[in-house]
């Protein structure tokens, strides 16, 4: 019954939300070039599946590489500026410019690096707006260690590898895993905001921008449903990992 009272009330908004969408477009008669209705939408979606399938796999792809790389970086970027005082209240800023920096204007100068059918550049975009939240939460975590914990180690004369896998990392966990939540939809918004400055056209968001040049709107709208399912695949498989690595949280949280 728990699992009925949380999930039931987000289907049955996003229910009514559809079935409104609907009339408005239908009884308002709203053009197609504003806002589709739903049903053409589904319509498109069904007759498009294959397409929408192998554009949202060309998309993950791109966005699990760049995700795996930034939170990878962002961890090891975190252990090491959590050792070091003076580095921290340095990588902290410089952390925020990369955040800071824009896909439309990172995209265009990465795909001018490399060849027109290479992925690299969407997929260091992703890892680059990946980074971080990773790191800023990672590093977090590494300094918020328990006095207490910190003496034992200390009396026990442990290096500081040792501190760090036995300690800091393990109880940074949690920090680490908000940090990916939060990347998670990031890189997928990432990877297909990036399929629309050129490169190889399989992609989701090479697929919106075509459909949309050709007055295809609600094929287009297809394919924004398929990166929204893929954003939710990816945030899913975030909480599960999540949920596995710390079964103790759930517990504690029931």
């Amino acid at each position: 019954m728990k699992w009925a009272r949380s999930i039931l009330p987000p289907v049955v908004v996003g229910v009514l939300a559809i079935v409104a969408w609907e009339l408005t477009v239908s009884l308002g008669r709203v053009a197609p070039f504003i806002l589709p209705a739903p049903s053409a939408i589904w319509r498109e979606l069904v007759a498009q599946r294959q397409n929408v399938w192998e554009a949202a796999l060309a998309s993950g792809t791109n966005a699990l590489i760049g995700l795996a790389a930034g939170a990878v970086l962002g961890v090891l970027a975190a252990m090491v500026a959590s050792r070091f005082k003076p580095l921290t209240e340095v990588s902290i800023p410089f952390a925020a410019v990369l955040n800071a920096l824009p896909i439309i204007a990172l995209a265009p100068i990465l795909n001018n690096m490399f060849e027109s059918t290479s992925s690299i550049p969407r997929r260091l975009v992703t890892a680059i707006i990946v980074f971080f939240p990773v790191f800023v939460n990672t590093l977090r975590g590494l300094r918020e260690v328990d006095p207490i914990h910190r003496e034992l180690m200390h009396t026990y004369a442990a290096s500081g590898w040792t501190f760090a896998r036995k300690v800091r990392l393990p109880g940074a966990l949690p920090y680490v895993f908000t940090g990916l939540r939060q990347a998670s939809s990031l890189a997928v918004i990432a990877a297909v905001v990036a399929e629309y400055f050129g490169g190889l056209q399989t992609g989701l968001g090479s697929r919106i921008t075509s459909a949309a040049a050709f007055t295809a709107y609600p094929r287009a709208w297809a394919f924004v449903v398929g990166a929204c399912l893929l954003g939710l695949v990816f945030y899913l498989t975030t909480l599960l990992l999540e949920r596995l690595t710390m079964p103790w949280r759930t517990r504690l949280i029931a």
